[in-house]
């Protein structure tokens, strides 16, 4: 537990950051009606992503419970510190709905559920699962390639922020391509709607399981 508290503040500030970018996208997108809103959306999670992954990843890094679970699956962490994480990784994402609520037009807000997301009506729960589950799966094995294995490329953030960016244009219409349980929790509580909260915390965890463990 050295440095716990440069630990917990990375985590937040990377979560707080990737929420809060995440979403006030999403919202952006809907005040200004783009027909290009999917492909702001996506850039602004990748972008945000690779950005405060490579300026913290010899802190931390995570920025998201699935992958700390994955890493302690996988015995690269120690189990107070993993829960450590996840605690910053949470306040972080809650921290960054309400700063949104504070700042965002109240109607957007609410018409957008704070940025977060929501399972299409032409899918069904099991197949929201699936899709959450492969994109997580993706998104957990880019992070072993190319960060937590040693003789991967040194790339930075660069290939996470990319495999984020196009798991949204491929499911984000679908589920809202969350692969992250406190990018989903913190609008939630922010907005005060919990819609298939247990899906995303369920699924973003079960593909990067599989993933860590098969990498």
């Amino acid at each position: 537990m050295r440095d716990a508290w440069r630990h917990f503040a990375a985590e937040f500030i990377g979560t707080f950051a990737f929420v809060f970018v995440g979403s006030g996208a999403i919202m952006t997108a809907r005040m200004s009606q783009s027909p290009a809103g999917l492909v702001e959306v996506a850039l602004a999670h990748g972008l945000t992503m690779a950005v405060m992954v490579s300026a913290l990843m010899r802190i931390s890094g995570h920025f998201n419970p699935a992958v700390t679970l994955g890493i302690l699956a996988t015995r690269r962490i120690e189990p107070m510190m993993a829960a450590l994480y996840i605690v910053a990784q949470i306040l972080g994402a809650i921290a960054a709905g309400y700063a949104l609520k504070a700042s965002f037009p109240e109607a957007v807000f609410v018409a957008t559920r704070g940025g977060g997301q929501a399972i299409a009506l032409d899918i069904t729960g099991g197949q929201a699962f699936l899709l959450e589950a492969i994109a997580t799966f993706f998104l957990v094995f880019v992070v072993f390639g190319t960060v937590v294995d040693l003789r991967g490329p040194k790339i930075g953030g660069l290939a996470i922020g990319f495999v984020i960016a196009a798991d949204i244009l491929a499911i984000g219409p679908l589920t809202g391509a969350s692969m992250n349980p406190a990018r989903s929790f913190g609008p939630a509580v922010a907005s005060g709607v919990y819609e298939a909260q247990l899906l995303y915390w369920a699924a973003p965890i079960t593909g990067p399981l599989i993933a860590s463990l098969l990498y």
